[in-house]
């Protein structure tokens, strides 16, 4: 279950209660109001804002005065009467704290429809050429159920100061953990498909507290990390509209909310997406993006590889590197985001197979997928078997398998197209993505580019695979911005 443990107003003043649904119910509702209506009837009262706050302030949340929402945080001490749900409406932009517990009774049900899976023969193939082999699913599948835990993940999820708060009718989850340096850079970080919010777990405690990680004082970051609609703990959409703008302007309400009149935003996949049309929506606090996924194909290249035409002639090294990725990529490796855009209702079997839904989330990208399977062939590098299942479970958990992909079916946006960004863009190029934008292209979409570095290794999960290479790169991308 999810626990939502108090309603504080923005006036600051603490008015504490605690809600408790089971994990089924928090990732279907849509907001405050839908919440009310769908307790479970295996919930338990119990109180949790105490915890919260040790947690938080462990952490250094308090630090801030200049935030009036830092005041509605810190606030968040002593415990008060249960109130009633219909008081959440009266603030709806209160900021809750919030910590998961799964029912046990779930995790008994993943592993009894683990180890209930009926496998299809092995692939008829030496290569990963007709999806993710056998082997790697059952390796999987045997780690999943018999050695992984889910509490490890819970635990690093809890440790961290988590929030819901309504935006334009929705319940957002986030992350806001707040360096204790005082001139830190507020950073809003968004994820892509099918990651989530713990692809960024590691690159937090370096980015907020930079001299215990080989860092300078002046490197900090406040970080906030928001699951997107449909993600996570976040709600679910219950009906159209909730495309990668809406998203955008979502992110700039919790950004606002959140006190922060001068900050810089992150994304890779979608949350490249959102945080160009964040951008291109120019806030007033908004001074910069950095992405690890640029949107930078030329028009007449886009048009050459549609056709199946040749690569047009004159192309440069890393141009025709950049050519023959993304060749691949629209020949072999775009079907599930095809199937998602147009008909993500039908994927009824990754929301009731567990191992369905890991073969789907693994079959992202031809580089990632290796990655993966070298992990369940016992060769980590970057990510372990953990970190996998971490990100999968969620999913799981939380029933977001289909409401996830209909952010596909939702946007209507050229994904790799320049959009003519205009504020300062920061550019990592991680050699292993979907494809590696050159420079010449990357200059051309963003002409306000004030940072663009390649990095020697690092795939489309870039923050999680390489957190190190990761951090230090949004020190440098945003040092000429501080």
């Amino acid at each position: 279950m999810v626990e939502d443990s108090g309603t504080y107003p923005s006036t600051g003043l603490a008015s504490e209660r605690n809600d408790t649904v089971s994990t089924h119910d928090a990732s279907e509702v849509s907001s405050s109001s839908a919440w009310s209506r769908r307790r479970c009837a295996r919930a338990a009262v119990e109180t949790v804002c105490a915890a919260a706050i040790g947690l938080m302030s462990a952490l250094g949340c308090a630090q801030t005065a200049t935030s009036h929402t830092t005041q509605k945080e810190n606030a968040m001490s002593g415990a008060s009467a249960t109130q009633p749900r219909s008081d959440r409406a009266s603030d709806k932009e209160a900021i809750r704290p919030f910590r998961v517990n799964i029912p046990e009774s779930d995790l008994v049900d993943l592993r009894r429809r683990i180890e209930a899976t009926r496998w299809p023969e092995k692939e008829t193939v030496a290569d990963q050429s007709q999806g993710v082999p056998l082997a790697t699913m059952q390796a999987l599948a045997h780690y999943w159920a018999t050695d992984y835990d889910w509490r490890k993940c819970e635990a690093r999820l809890n440790a961290l100061p988590q929030f819901i708060t309504e935006i334009d009718g929705l319940d957002i989850h986030f992350i806001h953990v707040r360096s204790k340096q005082p001139n830190a850079l507020p950073i809003i970080i968004t994820h892509g498909w099918p990651g989530s919010i713990v692809e960024q777990l590691k690159i937090i405690g370096p980015l907020t507290d930079p001299t215990a990680f080989g860092g300078k004082p002046e490197d900090a970051f406040d970080v906030v990390i928001p699951s997107l609609p449909g993600y996570g703990f976040s709600g679910k959409p219950t009906a159209t509209g909730w495309d990668p703008i809406r998203v955008a302007r979502a992110w700039i309400t919790l950004m606002k909310r959140l006190g922060y009149t001068r900050y810089v935003a992150q994304g890779g996949d979608w949350g490249n997406a959102v945080t160009e049309q964040m951008a291109l929506l120019k806030p007033p606090g908004l001074i910069g993006i950095h992405t690890n996924m640029p949107a930078t194909v030329p028009a007449d290249i886009d048009k050459a590889r549609s056709l199946g035409e040749p690569a047009p002639a004159g192309l440069s090294a890393e141009e025709q590197a950049a050519w023959d990725q993304l060749d691949y990529f629209y020949k072999h490796g775009l079907g599930y985001a095809l199937e998602m855009a147009n008909r993500p209702q039908t994927l009824y079997a990754i929301a009731d197979s567990p191992v369905g839904l890991a073969a789907w989330m693994l079959d992202h990208d031809a580089r990632s997928q290796e990655l993966m399977g070298r992990v369940f062939d016992g060769k980590p590098e970057g990510l372990t078997r953990d970190d996998i299942l971490d990100n999968v479970s969620l999913y799981w958990f939380t029933n977001t398998a289909v409401s996830s992909a209909r952010l596909y079916w939702e946007s209507k946006l050229a994904f790799f197209a320049p959009k003519g960004v205009p504020i300062p863009t920061a550019v990592s190029v991680f050699p292993d993505e979907i494809y590696a934008a050159p420079k010449s292209w990357t200059a051309k979409a963003y002409p306000n580019l004030i940072y663009y570095n390649r990095l020697p290794k690092g795939c489309h999960f870039a923050a999680w695979e390489q957190p190190e290479l990761f951090v230090g790169e949004l020190r440098a991308a945003f040092r000429s911005l501080r």
